[in-house]
């Protein structure tokens, strides 16, 4: 009975996932985002740490956006009128989404800079 309670709470978010995929246009966006993170560490081959930090912080950004768009949901679901706290609600979840896809930048720069520098370097050298 445990079994089947887990596996229909497991089928319940994922539909969230495939909610938040299918509706939200920023998911899209940071999904894309994501595959090309992933096709260029494996084009780079970037050390095992430096993967756990990249799975870390796309899974951290996908769980915010889908937060955020749950808690958009969830007010709009309690009022249809203009509220200031409504707005404030959305805007600070759309905010922490904003500053840790911002930090997620930083943290891309800094694990494929080196990469890249060494890549244009050889190019460069290789044409000379």
């Amino acid at each position: 009975m445990r079994w089947k309670r887990f596996v229909t709470s497991v089928w319940y978010a994922l539909n969230g996932v495939r909610l938040a995929v299918c509706y939200e246009r920023n998911m899209r966006i940071h999904l894309v985002a994501a595959i090309i993170v992933i096709v260029a560490a494996a084009v780079f081959r970037v050390s095992k740490m430096e993967w756990l930090v990249l799975l870390i912080t796309i899974g951290i950004v996908i769980s915010l956006e889908i937060v955020n768009s749950a808690i958009e949901r969830a007010v709009d679901l309690v009022t249809d009128e203009y509220r200031p706290l409504a707005k404030e609600a959305k805007d600070l979840a759309a905010g922490a989404v904003l500053v840790f896809a911002f930090l997620s930048i930083i943290i891309g720069i800094s694990i494929f800079l080196p990469y890249l520098h060494v890549f244009f370097k050889n190019s460069l050298h290789f044409h000379k």
